[in-house]
């Protein structure tokens, strides 16, 4: 079972992600239940998926009860903001993987408090197999709008996920506007590309 926190701010394509991941599992012939929380705002409020993959399920049945993930019990967090990074972290396990971008998006009640030193400190100190992607980079490579696919691809690199980038692609030809295929795809790569030896963290 893998089970996948995807966290981020309403904008940023969190659910998007999670679909194409689902998708993706889907189509590999797994079972799949997933869940999202969406905050009160449509831009800039809290959203978590919830992604829950049975890859054995073609020889034991179903074994997804829920589709809610229990706090320390995900494999893997991909997270696009480092706050919303610190929000959901309980759910990861004690030796799980969290993808995190570095770049912050200040809240209206976050203050001085709110900086992202002190953010990524606490991330480096409290997550054990933790990556931190510079996202800048990433942005200036994918453009802005192909951020979350670009994790993506970075988080393929746990080698966790029991389908392959391909996978991903074809998904992602088949559910994206033709019109910005191409960039994701890219994106994807990029992404995998820049973060080889992850496994390492």
């Amino acid at each position: 079972m893998l089970n996948l926190i995807i966290a981020g701010l309403g904008g940023q394509g969190t659910i998007l992600t999670s679909r194409l991941i689902g998708e993706t599992a889907v189509a590999a012939g797994f079972d799949v239940r997933g869940s999202e929380t969406i905050g009160m705002a449509q831009r800039g409020g809290s959203v978590i998926s919830h992604l829950r993959i049975d890859p054995n399920v073609r020889h034991t049945g179903s074994e997804i009860f829920s589709p809610l993930i229990p706090p320390h019990n995900a494999d893997i967090v991909i997270a696009f903001e480092a706050g919303e990074a610190i929000r959901v972290a309980d759910f990861l396990k004690p030796d799980g993987f969290m993808v995190v971008c570095d770049r912050i998006i200040q809240p209206v009640t976050g203050g001085e408090t709110y900086q992202k030193k002190a953010l990524l400190e606490w991330l480096h100190a409290n997550i054990k197999r933790l990556h931190v992607a510079d996202g800048e980079k990433l942005t200036s490579q994918c453009g802005e709008r192909c951020l979350n696919t670009a994790l993506v691809g970075c988080a393929m690199q746990t080698n966790l996920f029991p389908f392959s980038l391909a996978d991903i692609e074809a998904i992602i030809r088949k559910k994206i506007k033709p019109q910005f295929v191409e960039q994701n795809i890219n994106a994807l790569k990029t992404g995998h590309a820049l973060f080889a030896g992850i496994q390492g963290v």
